[in-house]
């Protein structure tokens, strides 16, 4: 179809109108303002105190055992109803100075809270954790949140990790390595872990230094396991773990396994057997034989039937006869 500019023009003119002449229409559906977010917990703004003074992802507090620190939560709700939130922590150290607040529309209240550290506290690092949930109508959560809080007791520092409880097991065609990692320092641990075999005719498995997965606290431990998807068929093998961290902290333990396919287990097993049965009809048939190797064991008798002959004579008496016969005729 071909261009018409005066068409164009009078489209363009009549469209500039409609606007003009109907504002509220134009206006009428305007764009949807975002919804306000939920309510939240955060560490409360710092005075200048180092670590950080505005907007604290978590709370860092240290002290020498017996302190008491205080520190600030902030509860923000920018709803337009009120909220209510209850607060606690997860250790025994953690006290708040309210267990609930209500928290009003479009308001941050602050809640100050103190962490007050044992005398026999062991010096290092103990995680914590501050937990807010608000509840509505009943039993009807509406929202939890959580803010970390890392406390550390002052003091002597000790790093120290070690690997126990190692054990190898074959399972279809692969093997398992379980064994189980203990924090037996003060200080909380990312382990790192290095795997090495070695058999009758050299290494067999090596498995450079990498970094597990989690954290360990003081005192904690955690079984883990190592997948060997190769390994040797027929071998005498010292699996060796050794575990690392920050700090110092090193352990190492062993353990062994041996590899034999079923046929080498199975034929002197076999042979086994049968040389141990055959030596048994050996005995049943000299028992059978009786003294003297004759078949049966009752005594040997005479050709005339008498008794056996005693000791110097001879079984024979034609032999015997013989024997009287010539002597008379000297």
């Amino acid at each position: 179809m071909p261009f018409r500019p005066r068409t164009a023009v009078s489209g363009a003119i009549l469209a500039t109108a409609a606007v003009l002449l109907c504002p509220a229409a134009a206006a009428a559906r305007p764009a949807a303002a975002p919804a306000p977010p939920g309510w939240s917990a955060a560490p409360a703004p710092g005075d200048g105190a180092a670590p950080s003074a505005q907007d604290r992802p978590t709370f860092y507090l240290e002290g020498a055992p017996g302190t008491v620190m205080n520190d600030r939560l902030s509860l923000r709700n920018p709803t337009g109803r009120a909220v209510t939130v209850r607060l606690h922590g997860s250790g025994a150290w953690i006290a708040f100075a309210a267990e609930e607040v209500t928290v009003p529309p479009r308001t941050r209240a602050t809640v100050p809270f103190t962490v007050t550290v044992p005398r026999d506290a062991t010096p290092g690092d103990h995680p914590a954790t501050l937990v807010a949930t608000a509840g509505g109508t009943g039993s009807r959560a509406v929202g939890r949140d959580t803010v970390p809080v890392h406390v550390r007791v002052s003091g002597p520092v000790l790093a120290a990790l070690t690997v126990e409880n190692v054990s190898v097991r074959g399972r279809d065609g692969a093997a398992v390595i379980r064994y189980t990692l203990v924090n037996r320092g003060n200080t909380v641990l990312t382990p790192r872990l290095a795997v090495r075999a070695d058999g009758l005719f050299g290494p067999v498995l090596r498995r450079g230094v990498r970094t597990l997965p989690g954290r360990l606290s003081p005192g904690q431990s955690a079984e883990r396991t190592e997948t060997w998807a190769d390994p040797p068929g027929l071998d005498a093998v010292e699996v060796r773990l050794t575990v690392t961290a920050d700090g110092g902290a090193h352990g190492s333990a062993t353990a062994s396994y041996t590899a034999l396919p079923w046929g080498v287990v199975a034929g002197p097993a076999f042979l086994l057997a049968a040389g141990a049965g055959g030596l048994v009809v050996v005995r049943r048939r000299r028992r059978a034989q009786g003294p003297g190797g004759v078949r049966g064991g009752g005594p040997v008798r005479s050709a005339a039937g008498g008794r056996p002959p005693a000791e110097g004579q001879t079984a024979d008496p034609a032999a015997e006869l013989a024997s009287t016969g010539s002597g008379a005729r000297s």
